[in-house]
């Protein structure tokens, strides 16, 4: 059964259907940059903007992206604050790691979506890859924003080398984002957001079970599909990153610790370890973000000390 569809900001209550079960409402804006010029637009050095927060493991993906691609000098991008009210995220910039907006100096974010559509009422999410030069949003679904960084920007990146989608682990790649999205990734949510203990119970054995398929997986190899680092491993790694901190107090993940998986573990530190990936983690950010902002599941907006998680500690996984 789908969602109710009611126009919303960033209330998650829009996105639960009366079976209980949280269904993910998708992305509004899809257009692509292109470097062969078959779109309005093209990838130049200083012109894109990425609005994202610290937070989110979807906007998470597009920070690790521009920095592992060497795209800091061709992309910039602006944090929004890590507390995210019913209106939507928004730029006041008084958390330490949040920058207010830079560009346009909105006060919320949902100005963007509303200066690129005027009758626009969907979600307001993050990331958002705007256009400075015609102002406005090209696109805010992760996934695309993470493969056009890939390989539209190649003459702008500084390790343009580094491919995250090659042409021969496509097909291995698209299969793993196949499960791993809807097990793990948006799993965790469909824990943490379910009204009604069915719900919930399916969901949380569909993410146990994506876990331990992973675990098996990476007891083969380094990375999900081989020796080289692609993009399963980066949409995988930031829930992982997430989840010991957030989700398995939080979302009621709790059957087994990201720690107590040797080979998820070792890879997560791995990840971690990987030049440039530790700057784009706020766990500050993160544990600030769940716990305050989602008050239904957490009333007092508390949030805890803990874990203890050593993230710098060998991982043996070379």
């Amino acid at each position: 059964m789908p969602a109710k569809s009611v126009s919303y900001g960033n209330t998650w209550e829009s996105e639960v259907n009366d079976d209980g079960e949280f269904v993910r409402h998708q992305t509004s804006f899809h257009s692509q940059i292109r470097d062969d010029g078959s779109t309005e637009f093209t990838p130049e050095s200083g012109r894109f903007h990425l609005y994202v927060s610290y937070a989110c493991p979807w906007a998470h993906r597009t920070l690790i992206a521009r920095k592992l691609k060497g795209l800091e000098e061709a992309i910039s991008f602006d944090v929004v604050d890590p507390v995210l009210p019913n209106t939507g995220w928004s730029f006041g910039g008084s958390a330490p790691g949040a920058t207010g907006d830079t560009v346009n100096r909105f006060r919320d974010l949902r100005e963007a979506y509303q200066a690129s559509n005027s009758k626009f009422e969907g979600a307001i999410t993050v990331p958002v890859l705007w256009d400075k030069q015609t102002r406005q949003i090209v696109n805010n679904e992760s996934a695309d924003i993470l493969r056009m960084l890939n390989s539209e920007f190649q003459h702008c990146a500084k390790t343009p080398v580094l491919d995250l989608y090659p042409k021969d682990k496509r097909e291995q790649i698209d299969q793993l984002n196949d499960w791993i999205y809807p097990g793990i990734n948006n799993g965790v949510y469909r824990c943490g957001f379910a009204t009604k203990q069915a719900a919930y119970s399916d969901a949380f054995k569909e993410l146990f079970a994506a876990l331990d398929r992973a675990e098996e997986i990476l007891g083969r190899s380094r990375y999900l599909t081989g020796s080289k680092l692609t993009e399963a491993d980066v949409r995988l790694f930031t829930t992982l990153v997430r989840f010991d901190a957030v989700y398995v107090a939080h979302f009621k993940c709790n059957l087994r610790r990201i720690v107590d998986y040797p080979n998820l573990w070792g890879y997560t530190r791995d990840l971690f370890q990987t030049e440039g990936v530790a700057e784009t983690v706020d766990m500050e950010h993160i544990k600030t973000h769940y716990f305050v902002s989602h008050r239904q599941i957490n009333p007092s907006g508390i949030i805890p000390d803990g874990p203890a998680l050593d993230f710098e500690s060998p991982h043996g996984r070379g």
